[in-house]
Parts: structure tokens; sequence; C-alpha cells
């Protein structure tokens, strides 16, 4: 595994002291939500850079950490948590500061909702083993073609359930879990699937809103110590 990658000049870094370790990789949409959702709480953290391309996450280290051997795995003492949904809401339970639920039930419940959507709905759909698996079967255009039918398909779903729950943000003025997970999901989905954002434009709106914040911004992927070295 990497070195501990060193601290930077922004929300979410600190010196190797810190409590909280982020293991993570730059090209991770995964560990990109809690990169936004730890700038949002104001929670430093040390930066651990697992480099996917050369397996580091198949190192026994790793693995006695994240028997998944995957990004992200969050430790915070002697707490171990790995997938995204749940570190997110370990870091709600845990650390209750800036809020990312609304109290409101129903917004509450929307925000879940659309999280779902797109890390259960999307993104395994349209990650980087199974999209290789169909390139290779099938070839690379077959591979675009099946990412942007999942990506489109989920994105119809969340442009229904956000149009009328929507203000600045996907469940009215405050930014929630749901915002965490559509900025990774709609930056790949336009970068990486040549995904027309202009057919779902509450979802446009919203994006292009969230990446002008500092806390998503620092926490974008070309701004991570592994993809700067």
């Amino acid at each position: 595994m990497a070195s501990v990658a060193p601290a930077q000049e922004n929300p979410g870094t600190c010196p190797t002291s810190a409590r909280l370790k982020l293991y993570s990789c730059w090209s991770s949409s995964c560990a990109w939500r809690v990169r936004i959702a730890l700038n949002l709480k104001g929670l430093p953290y040390e930066y651990i850079a697992v480099n996917l391309r050369q397996g580091e996450q198949f190192s026994e280290e790793f693995t006695k950490l994240n028997p998944r051997q995957l990004v992200p795995t969050l430790v915070d003492g002697d707490n171990i948590i790995s997938d995204s949904f749940a570190i997110l809401l370990y870091l709600e339970d845990k650390y209750p500061e800036h809020p990312l639920l609304p109290d409101d039930l129903r917004l509450k419940a929307i925000s879940l909702q659309a999280s779902a959507i797109v890390g259960s709905n999307i993104q395994p759909l349209q990650a980087d083993g199974l999209t290789k698996m169909v390139e290779k079967k099938v070839g690379p255009e077959e591979r675009l073609s099946w990412g942007r039918l999942f990506i489109e398909k989920g994105f119809t779903a969340l442009e229904i359930l956000l149009k009328d729950s929507a203000g600045k943000y996907s469940v009215g003025d405050q930014i929630t879990l749901a915002d965490i997970f559509l900025v990774p999901q709609v930056f790949n989905g336009a970068r990486r699937f040549n995904v027309d954002m202009l057919k779902f434009p509450t979802l446009d709106r919203i994006n292009r809103t969230l990446e002008e914040l500092p806390e998503f911004q620092a926490a974008l992927p070309e701004r991570t110590p592994d993809a700067k070295a």
C-alpha cells in the first residue's frame, strides 16, 4: 500500500495524527462521496491512498481492514467502516453537527431514496469491473452503451423523484446525502459515458450549483494527493 499522503490545505485533510483515517482512491466515486461528507461536516482526516490499478486493495494489510477489498474504508479509533453508504450514515450519527439529512421525514425519505438509486441502481452497473467485462465480451461500443443505459434509466427516476422536492439543492435548501451521491454520478455519466444532462434539467441545475461549493471542489478527484502524484 502506498505511504500516507501528505496533508493538504483544504477542509478535508489533516496531519497524520488525525483520529479519522480515510482509505481512498482518486478514481473511486464511492470514496469521492465520503470526502465530500467529511468536508461538509468540517471533519479533518488522514488521507491514505490505495492504488486500485496496482492492486493495493488486495494486500494483506488492507484486506484485514476491509475483507471486501474495496475503497472507501474509514477508520475512526477502533471503528472500521466500509461501504460509502454505511460510512455516511455512521458519520451522520457520530458527528451530528452540520447534518446531512433533513428533520422533515418526507424530505429525509426522498434524500435516502435518491441516494439508494445512485448507490444501488446506477453506480454498480457502470462500475469499471462490470463495464470492462462487457467490453471484453462484446466490444468497446457496447461498454459505453451499457453504462449509458443504466445511468439514464436511473437519472430518469431521479429527475421525477426530485422535481417537486428540489429547492436550491435536491431536497429543499439544505445539502443532504442525495447531493453527495449526485455530484460524482453526474460527473461519471457526463464524462465517461457521454450522458446528455440536458435531458435531466433538475439534476443538471442542482449539480451545477453544488459544483461551485468549496467543500465539493476540495473533494474533486484531481485534488486528491494520489491524483496529484
